[in-house]
Order: C-alpha cells, then sequence, then structure tokens
C-alpha cells in the first residue's frame, strides 16, 4: 500500500460510558447528535467487549492485542504501579510507528503514572498530550505536553482534548497518522460547564449526578463532532478509519443528588462486574474508502482483536514474536467471513488477582459468571486517589508503594453462574443447577486460562524489578 493511500486511524476511547448513554439507545434522555450521525454511517458492532470491567486493563489489551494479566496492567491503582504496561509489552503504537505513521495521543493514559519509562512518549506515541493517572479534575487540571507540564487555564478539560486533537490531524493532514483520542468523560469527578448541566436539570428527569454526566457526555459529543468536522476540512474523512467505543460499562452508585445509577438497556451490572452491563460496549466504525456501512455486525469482538485487525486494515504486518490474544476481525467488518473467535475471558478484584472473585467466561452462547466477593473487591487506601490527581509529584519524588498490600480476609466465593448470552443477553437466568457439567467444564477452563496470564503476569513483575 503506497504511503498517500494509507488510511489514518482515529480511534476515540471514552471513558465509563455505557449503552444506554447515547441518546440513539434511551429515546432522547441524553443528547448525543454526533454519535447518533456516527451511527447511522458507520458498523455498529452489537457484541463488543472490552478487556475488562475497568480502565487501563482495557487500555492495555486495547494498544496490545493481549489479556491484561499478562501485560501486568491488572488495576486502576497507580500509587501501587499496578496499572503499568509491562515495559517488555509492544504496543499498536510502537508496530504503526514503526511502519511509518505518525502517532499521537491526547487524553488519559492510565498505563504508567510516576515514571517516565512508562511514558506514552516511550511506548510508541511520537506526541502526548494527557494525564497519566485514573482520573483527573476538568478545571484544575496538570497535563504533559510531550516531556513538559503545563497547568491549567481553566478551560474546561475535554475542551482542551478536542483542541489537541484538531490541532494533531492539522499539523498531519499530510502523512499517514494514528491519533488515539482518550476522553475522560464521563469518568469523575462529575464536573461540567453550568450551562450544559442546566437544561438536564430543568427536565425534572434527573438528579444532579445524572444531569451532570449527560451534561459531560454532550460537551464530549460536541468535541467529536469537532474532530470529524475537522478530517472532513481536510480532505480526510474517507481514507480516515474512525472508531468509537468506551473503556467499560457506566460507572454505577452514590446516594441522593450523587447517583449515577441510570438506564443502560437493562444489562445486568455496570462499570466493576464482569456481567454484560460491566464488559459490553458499543463499537461505532467508519472507513468509507473500505468498509460498506451503515448496518450491524452481531459477530463477537473483544479489545484484544483491535491490535491484530487495524494493522490488517491497513496492511501492516504484525511482529513474529508477538503473542496475541486477538483475533483479525477485518474479514468479519468486510462480511466476508462470519467466524470469529468466541471463548473469551475476563477477570479483575483489587491488589492481588483472585480466580474466585468476579471472573468469567464466554464460551459462544454461554457464559460463566464467578461473582465479584465483597471483601476482594474494597479499596482502603482510596484517599491516594486525591493525591495522585491533585499531586502526583508526591509519587514522583518519593516513589510508589511496595506490596505487601492492605490485609484482607476473603470468604469463599458465592457458587458460579451460567446464561446463555443468546438467549438471555440480560443475565435473569441462571442455568448452573440445569446444566452443572456445562458449569463445570467452563469453569475448569476458566482457571486454566487463569494460571496461564497470571503466571506471565508474576514474570512480568520479577522482571521490571530486577
Amino acid at each position: 500500500m503506497g504511503s498517500k493511500m494509507r488510511p489514518n486511524i482515529v480511534f476515540i476511547l471514552a471513558d465509563d460510558m455505557g449503552y444506554g448513554d447515547f441518546s440513539a439507545f434511551n429515546n432522547g434522555l441524553s443528547e448525543t447528535p454526533t454519535l447518533d450521525a456516527l451511527m447511522q454511517e458507520s458498523l455498529c458492532l452489537t457484541q463488543q467487549y472490552t478487556a475488562s470491567p475497568v480502565c487501563n486493563p482495557s487500555r492495555a489489551a486495547l494498544l496490545t492485542g493481549r489479556y491484561p494479566h499478562r501485560t501486568g496492567s491488572i488495576d486502576t491503582l497507580e500509587w501501587w504501579g499496578l496499572e503499568r504496561l509491562a515495559l517488555s509489552e509492544v504496543t499498536l503504537a510502537d508496530v504503526l510507528k514503526t511502519a511509518g505513521y505518525t502517532t499521537g495521543l491526547v487524553g488519559k493514559w492510565h498505563l504508567g503514572a510516576f515514571d517516565k519509562r512508562y511514558h506514552p512518549t516511550r511506548r510508541g506515541f511520537d506526541e502526548a498530550v494527557c494525564f497519566r493517572g485514573g482520573m483527573h479534575d476538568y478545571y484544575h487540571w496538570r497535563l504533559e505536553f510531550n516531556d513538559s507540564v503545563q497547568r491549567s487555564d481553566r478551560r474546561y478539560l475535554t475542551d482542551v482534548f478536542t483542541e489537541e486533537a484538531v490541532q494533531f490531524i492539522e499539523r498531519h493532514q499530510k502523512e499517514p497518522f494514528f491519533l488515539h483520542v482518550t476522553f475522560n468523560a464521563p469518568h469523575t469527578p462529575l464536573q461540567a460547564p453550568q450551562e450544559e448541566i442546566r437544561p438536564f436539570e430543568e427536565s425534572g428527569k434527573f438528579n444532579k449526578g445524572v444531569s451532570t454526566i449527560y451534561a459531560m457526555i454532550h460537551r464530549m459529543d460536541r468535541g467529536i463532532g469537532r474532530i470529524l468536522e475537522t478530517l472532513k476540512k481536510c480532505g480526510l474523512e474517507d481514507n480516515t478509519i474512525v472508531l468509537f467505543t468506551s473503556d467499560n460499562g457506566p460507572a454505577f452508585g452514590g446516594e441522593g443528588d450523587a447517583c449515577t445509577t441510570r438506564f443502560n438497556c437493562n444489562y445486568n451490572g455496570a462499570k466493576g462486574t464482569v456481567y454484560e452491563g460491566g464488559v459490553r460496549v458499543p463499537m461505532l466504525l467508519r472507513w468509507r474508502a473500505g468498509l460498506d456501512a451503515p448496518r450491524e455486525v452481531p459477530e463477537m469482538v473483544h479489545f484484544c482483536d483491535w491490535f491484530p485487525t487495524l494493522l490488517s486494515a491497513v496492511e501492516v504486518d504484525i511482529p513474529r514474536d508477538l503473542k496475541l490474544d486477538g483475533v483479525n476481525v477485518f474479514p468479519v467488518l468486510k462480511g466476508e467471513s462470519r467466524k470469529v473467535e468466541t471463548r473469551r475471558f475476563w477477570q479483575w478484584n483489587r491488589y492481588t488477582p483472585l480466580v474466585t472473585c468476579n471472573a468469567a467466561m464466554r464460551d459462544g452462547e454461554w457464559k460463566l459468571v464467578r461473582p465479584a466477593i465483597r471483601e476482594a473487591m474494597q479499596l482502603p487506601d482510596g484517599y491516594n486517589c486525591e493525591i495522585s490527581m491533585y499531586n502526583p509529584e508526591h509519587f514522583i519524588v518519593n516513589g510508589i508503594f511496595k506490596p505487601p498490600y492492605p490485609p484482607r480476609d476473603v470468604p469463599p466465593p458465592p457458587s458460579p453462574e451460567l446464561y446463555n448470552i443468546e438467549e438471555d443477553p440480560l443475565e435473569r437466568n441462571n442455568l448452573a443447577e440445569k446444566y452443572p457439567s456445562r458449569a463445570q467444564k467452563m469453569l475448569h477452563e476458566l482457571e486454566t486460562w487463569f494460571e496461564e496470564v497470571d503466571a506471565e503476569r508474576r514474570r512480568n513483575i520479577d522482571n521490571e524489578t530486577q
């Protein structure tokens, strides 16, 4: 493929946004006119799964094509280094950069916060405008522009990311580029311009928390519109692969005006759980020059698949020595095949991974779930989130914490659950007692998978601490 014909890639990732946050899916409760319009000219993947029900493990899988456990990025806690993407991992940006693409990251990183070795500009990105932790204030921000730090000028952070993405496209419109735009909306803290919040509050339908979330999403939607308009203005919209998805399902919880629980198409669970509401998210993909659209793609696709799929789409070879968990689904996207890998695995809890807690396996129409154990999900040192967000220099100067992790007393796990996702996508009917042999077989496969990926995680830890 000649360099002038190479398609650009703009991969837009929201943070904690679910199916129910699109106005096209919630009967107009929210306002997402740009995304609704993009949906009408895109492939709409109706069975796309993240790699984890929380932020950074999903991002690690997206950029490496490998299960998060293998990469070492297993939990959101940057003050323990548990979000770090192992230095031995090869990223999508690494491969595209080697192939002649200009690579840029704008937004949230969350794959290595306090050590320059893990900075995105050392992980394949030519340029980066980002914060590197898991969450950030939308007005009192501290951003890294490559190797320099800039403090807030009081602009709203979503608008800053939009502007930086637009400028990246304008600077590099004459060369092939990969731009990863990782908005942190609508992740907490819940903050938005009052003019965005007011219409939702005045409707009388929502509390303050949900009104603010819908306002954050509306502002992001407007920013995405600017990015798409910039591609059009630069003559790039036909041969740019545009993708939009979320890193996991919506965050639910809180009380009173702070409650964020809202419509999510009745899926079971939310962010933090391996039920469908935590790991099944929308994906819109538009490539006018390469894929016929609009149409639905019902086949199952996993975050790990985007690494080999996007490389296939732009005709860049995968490095031979890479061991990927993802598969190339580009023939499926083109409508040439319906064959996909439907054996997938998930697991997440705090600190040290436990296969008995919040784990799942999908095999065809069947899904096995090991429910979460409350004691393994608790976060006794969550106050460090504030330090990381407002004073990251504390950890940069003093270093991060080292194990042992906070003590916990984890009780025996609840019984595994079994669902037929094809017949019961909302996971209402637990069939484990009806089909015990199937449940037992899948449980064994889940445990075998976990043993393999966790062994690789431990090897990465040993290698990086030597």
